[in-house]
């Protein structure tokens, strides 16, 4: 048996008998260079929209997440864990008119916020659930092509979306050839750990393009499919490929950012409905 990929739980200090529990900060949002931009910490960027144009992925990291498409043209059913400012859960309701996205948000406040963002209502193929993903997670097993990872708060990534348990419970609820996607901050003290976890519990089939978004590590992780005779699945070469090369080709590294612009603006040049 493999020894356990989650490091032994912090031991935090007593609590103050009497003392009230922490309370955590609410977001806050701000408006400036025609920008409105949600924040937790003053200075640290969450999300931003351009009033202008709200659709737009202002941000690297949201254009990089959105690279699934290269793996999976056509999900049936995406998966957002973080609601943020809505970015990539109303890019993909308009651009990808075929899918059905459920959104897993923590944060009441957050959630409340959603209008300011232009976020779109619930129906019957968008929906924002206020719940904790990882304990929501194993609820939806076998249900998602397309699983979007993205749930940060004012300290960053909450450790239980970076446990072995968690990407377990996400493993389960892609469907076979699903796709996982993580954003994590590669100055995480806890990446690599994280990193290793992902690998373990997708057995390898793990890629990163290099460079593509900065200080943001965004990583692909799927589960095979069976394919019997027929050979491995446009999702499979794809990671394999990734896998070696960093790029979709040898050399090509340095130009993935360009990539994400691409992809992102083949999306939005297919019109709307």
């Amino acid at each position: 048996m493999p020894a356990p990929l989650d490091p032994p739980p912090l031991q935090l200090p007593a609590p103050v008998p009497g003392a009230a529990p922490p309370v955590a900060e609410p977001p806050f949002v701000s408006r400036r260079k025609g920008r409105l931009t949600l924040e937790f910490v003053p200075g640290e960027v969450q999300s931003q929209m351009d009033l202008a144009d709200p659709y737009r992925l202002v941000l690297a990291y949201a254009r990089a997440m959105m690279c699934f498409v290269l793996f999976k043209p056509a999900p049936a059913h995406i998966v957002m864990v973080g609601l943020g400012g809505g970015s990539l859960a109303k890019f993909c309701h308009r651009y990808l008119p075929e899918a059905r996205i459920t959104v897993l948000e923590l944060s009441a406040d957050v959630i409340a916020l959603r209008e300011r963002f232009a976020v779109p209502p619930d129906s019957e193929r968008f929906r924002v659930i206020h719940a904790d993903a990882a304990s929501h997670m194993r609820r939806l097993a076998g249900s998602a092509d397309v699983l979007l990872v993205d749930g940060f708060d004012a300290s960053g990534l909450p450790p239980t979306l970076g446990t072995a348990s968690f990407y377990a419970d996400c493993r389960r609820a892609l469907r076979p050839d699903g796709l996982l996607v993580a954003n994590i901050f590669s100055y995480d003290p806890n990446y690599g750990a994280m990193d290793r976890r992902l690998h373990h519990a997708f057995d390898g089939n793990v890629c990163q393009f290099r460079g593509i978004a900065g200080n943001n590590r965004i990583l692909f992780a799927l589960r095979p499919a069976r394919t019997g005779g027929g050979g491995p699945t446009r999702a499979q070469r794809l990671v394999q490929r990734v896998g070696l090369c960093g790029a979709l080709w040898p050399g090509l590294a340095p130009f993935n950012w360009l990539l994400a612009h691409w992809v992102v603006g083949r999306l939005r040049q297919r019109g709307v409905t």
